[in-house]
């Protein structure tokens, strides 16, 4: 790079590179847990079976989010696995570069993309260079992963069984996720992940996916028809061996309404733009923000949640 010693290359400019989180639903099932063991077991990933969210098994504890990652062929962290990512360059933006790094890495083209954080921690510094990462999130409906072809450097892992990862790429999904878990209210989260017609039990494995956790089917079910913002669309659709099961879509909201969770509300707010501003000032930390997003999905989340009903 040009620069003799590590005093020299700290109070040098920064690189700078954009990384996305993809994420996706796909069932838990012991087909695809032991792929994605397999692929891992090892530590850096390079030998196993590939494990892709669209694997079926002959049964499932809950829904999961995964993610495709990409091993790294050169130093640092050979080997090592990390988030889709890639260089900026003058004639492109930087939503251009994100989609850059997506088509690069999986041919993926979702179509919600959504600037996630700037990371540029000192401690992200490798031999002494700043680095910085403008990061993105894109959730891609399930029926578009299906079609994904891992490649040799490119796997699908779940969100609650990653392998080690390069340089804080693991603090950077936790974020993501937590992002998502405080925007689990708002519609727009469900149909970017299912489309924008499904069933109840689909709606459910979204809610469980996010969660992280199972969530008592029935109990969600009389909920979700409750609350008034679920419409019929007069089909229905074979799941399994199950009967016929009605197909609903999210009620368009009302332009001249003001948006309210769990109302109708099919927008997704602006949530987090004033901390995300406190962030780059410094005014707040990262823990602070982590506690503050996870505090929002417990309140999302916790009429839901069987445990809190006793």
């Amino acid at each position: 790079m040009g620069f003799g010693n590590v005093s020299e290359r700290r109070s040098a400019p920064p690189q700078v590179g954009v990384s996305v989180v993809i994420l996706t639903l796909g069932p838990q099932s012991d087909g695809i847990r032991d792929a994605a063991d397999s692929s891992h077991a090892s530590g850096d990933g390079a030998s196993g079976t590939s494990a892709r969210p669209a694997a079926r098994g002959a049964s499932a504890a809950h829904s999961r989010l995964w993610l495709p990652l990409v091993r790294r062929v050169r130093q640092p962290f050979l080997g090592f696995w990390a988030l889709p990512g890639g260089d900026l360059r003058a004639d492109r933006s930087l939503e251009q570069s994100a989609y850059s790094a997506l088509e690069s890495t999986t041919s993926l083209h979702p179509r919600y993309l959504e600037q996630l954080y700037t990371f540029g921690d000192p401690a992200r510094s490798r031999g002494g260079l700043p680095m910085v990462s403008i990061v993105y999130w894109a959730l891609v409906e399930q029926r578009e992963a299906a079609d994904f072809e891992d490649g040799d450097n490119v796997r699908w892992f779940p969100d609650d069984d990653l392998p080690p990862l390069a340089f804080d790429h693991r603090e950077i999904i936790d974020y993501a996720l937590a992002r998502l878990r405080s925007k689990i209210e708002y519609s727009d989260v469900a149909t970017r992940l299912l489309g924008p017609t499904f069933t109840l039990r689909q709606l459910h494995g979204v809610y469980e996916a996010i969660a992280g956790q199972s969530l008592d089917l029935a109990n969600f079910r009389r909920k979700m028809l409750a609350s008034g913002d679920l419409e019929d669309t007069g089909e229905k659709v074979r799941e399994g061996r199950q009967r016929p099961a009605a197909v609903y879509r999210y009620v368009p909201p009302d332009p001249g309404d003001v948006a309210v969770p769990g109302q109708g509300s099919g927008a997704l707010p602006a949530v987090g733009v004033t901390a995300d501003h406190d962030r780059a000032t410094g005014a707040s930390t990262d823990s602070d923000e982590s506690g503050r997003a996870s505090t929002r999905a417990d309140d999302a989340l916790s009429p839901l949640i069987p445990s809190a009903h006793g």
